[in-house]
């Protein structure tokens, strides 16, 4: 973790050991302890037909099936996924809902500078349309309008949150700016040595609530759904579309690709994104004691300000939920259960969350999990179209995805009604970004940045040699 001073907390510790002796593997949105959690649909097996196959029935997915049938409320549609509800990255985030559809305001200015006005613009629509489908939908995803407050945890990242509040500001947003004394108001940590409140447009939901008062709505609207139905092939067949997989083979006169971090069906897709590894913990909820010791009475989503940051926030039953930092990518990329528990990981998560919050020493851990993360080389998602406008998709959300999902699900279908508007005629829309290179170059090229970032949290955020010359050209590497 980026400090004046290093983390006093060994993830050997045996403190570390107490908070995570009785931890669940599993994702504390999908706990289907939890009331309101849909069960999974029954499987396609055979031959079957429909209008609009999406594949991925994630937030991407499951945004789209709905634009679909807005547009065409006869339209049969779809979705088909490979595991069950929520089980890719749509129930393993964080639950923060930022309009931004560019990955922020300084990636969206910094490579659109021309169009950023109306991509922001547009981002803020975005989140708009989805607070009023959670009304028309009667979706309770516990939408929390709190903020969001970008914390200094080193002097050198006090001139940058500067800067990045005189940003937010000049294209509209609601922003203040606090010193060491004003941010230990809002959230005590003797980590926090400044920070940036912004107001307006990010609020936190609860994502597994989203994700399953999006497929009941589906359902009510005459939309189908297959859960573990995998498709390993997508091929163009007739006027159409022929998706197969293990026992399935489905026809459609067109195809929507949700796929996101999973392993693309057509090579534009493969070659736009890599899958990101994020882990996350969340603790016991927090008592009365522990929550006055904390302050934090705005409840406002919360990432600090490295390089290698954590993001943090309270669940509507107060507990900490507490992620990020530690962004792996695998050689392959391979994706699955078999990548999703990473212990040394989790201890160094324990480890930092103890120091940041000295005063929640005894606190124990409920559950940890990983989810992957679809990044692109220019942080933000990429749409396109195949065989005459037959197949579209958007992926590659780099880790703020649950509002801009939305924004992307809807683009994939203007693509395939051959809509042309302000949405589909922006150049992040148009243009795809800079390719992920093959492996072993691509493993190579990531372990080089990811080494590069840690030391340029280490060095007062300056950036060496290798990440210079990716900023000159415009790539990198994010989650």
């Amino acid at each position: 973790m980026s400090r004046t001073s290093p983390a006093s907390t060994s993830p050997d510790d045996a403190r570390v050991t107490r908070m995570l002796a009785d931890v669940i593997g599993a994702p504390f949105w999908l706990d289907h302890d939890r009331a309101g959690l849909g069960d999974a649909q029954p499987p396609l097996r055979g031959q079957h037909d429909a209008d609009l196959l999406i594949v991925g029935a994630g937030f991407t997915g499951l945004w789209a099936a709905h634009h679909a049938l807005d547009r065409d409320p006869e339209r049969d549609v779809l979705v088909v996924d490979a595991s069950g509800p929520g089980d890719g990255a749509s129930g393993r985030n964080g639950g923060f809902c930022d309009a931004s559809i560019t990955h922020g305001a300084a990636n969206g200015m910094a490579r659109w500078p021309d169009e950023y006005a109306t991509l922001h613009r547009l981002g803020n629509e975005n989140l708009r349309g989805l607070l009023d489908d959670l009304h028309r939908f009667g979706i309770d995803a516990t939408w929390e309008p709190v903020g969001e407050l970008d914390a200094a945890t080193a002097e050198w990242q006090l001139a940058d949150l500067g800067e990045h509040a005189q940003l937010l500001r000049d294209v509209g947003e609601d922003v203040e700016e606090f010193d060491r004394d004003g941010v230990q108001e809002l959230v005590a940590s003797p980590t926090y040595l400044g920070g940036v409140l912004r107001r307006s447009n990010v609020g936190l939901v609860d994502p597994g609530r989203l994700v399953t008062g999006l497929r009941a709505a589906l359902l009510e609207r005459g939309g189908r759904i297959a859960d573990h139905t995998p498709v390993s092939g997508v091929e163009r067949e007739g006027t159409g579309v022929r998706a197969d997989g293990p026992g399935v083979s489905v026809r459609a006169r067109q195809a929507l690709l949700a796929t996101n971090a999973f392993p693309g069906l057509l090579p534009p897709l493969r070659r736009a994104v890599v899958p990101v590894y994020d882990h996350v913990l969340v603790t016991e909820p927090l008592d009365a004691g522990q929550r006055a010791a904390l302050r934090w009475a705005g409840r406002h989503g919360v990432a600090d300000s490295a390089n290698q940051f954590h993001y943090l926030r309270l669940t509507p039953d107060d507990r900490i939920l507490w992620g990020g930092y530690d962004a792996l990518y695998r050689f392959g990329g391979p994706i699955g259960p078999s990548v999703e528990r990473n212990d040394a990981t989790e201890r160094m998560l324990a480890a930092q969350l103890l120091d940041t919050f000295p005063q929640l020493e005894g606190i124990r851990v409920s559950h940890t999990w990983g989810g992957p993360i679809a990044t692109t080389t220019r942080f933000c998602m990429t749409a396109g179209t195949r065989w005459d406008g037959r197949v579209s998709w958007c992926i590659g959300y780099t880790g703020l995805g649950v509002g801009a999902s939305r924004f992307g699900g809807r683009v994939a279908v203007d693509l395939l009604d051959g809509v042309r508007d302000e949405r589909t005629s922006v150049s992040m829309i148009r243009r795809a970004p800079f390719p992920w290179p093959p492996e072993p170059l691509r493993w190579t090229g990531i372990t080089l940045t990811r080494h590069a970032i840690a030391r340029a949290d280490r060095r007062d955020g300056r950036r060496g040699p290798w990440l210079r010359a990716l900023d000159r050209v415009g790539l990198g590497f994010d989650s």
